[in-house]
């Protein structure tokens, strides 16, 4: 992610939050739909990318690889109102989700080598998207 993952604090989250503000202008004119196909390419995508440069690196999940964060964030974001408060939810869901990995999100990140690395992220990506998409149902965002 051009070098977003070397943020001296928090790269994973610089890489949310560049993600989401870059998931406003998608949504805005390619739509909800597209942003969900984005983030599903992005996420399979970075798997082999991840694997590689974890095997390079020597470290299972190294944190200055972002890309997985971008899938992740996208994922959430496709399921969000285009709100102000819509996408600080989903900004906020997602990074509570991947910081914290609770079950499922923990089990995923289990699997080994790429598919690891990425699909926690998904998982809360997904999750996330639900929680956001259940506020916006109920009027909440």
């Amino acid at each position: 992610m051009f070098g977003i993952g070397r943020a001296p604090v928090a790269p994973g989250t610089a890489a949310s939050l560049v993600a989401a503000l870059a998931a406003w202008p998608i949504t805005l004119f390619a739509g909800h739909w597209v942003l969900l196909i984005l983030g599903a390419a992005v996420g399979l995508a970075s798997i082999p990318i991840a694997d590689r440069y974890a095997r390079e690196c020597g470290r299972d999940d190294p944190s200055e690889c972002v890309i997985d964060e971008l899938a992740g964030q996208w994922l959430t974001c496709a399921f969000a109102p285009l709100s102000l408060w819509g996408f600080t939810l989903a900004f906020l869901a997602f990074r509570l989700l991947d910081m914290t990995k609770p079950w499922p999100v923990s089990a995923a990140e289990k699997l080994a080598g790429g598919v690891g690395i990425v699909a926690d992220d998904i998982v809360a990506g997904l999750i996330a998207g639900a929680i956001v998409a259940l506020f916006w149902w109920f009027g909440l965002v």
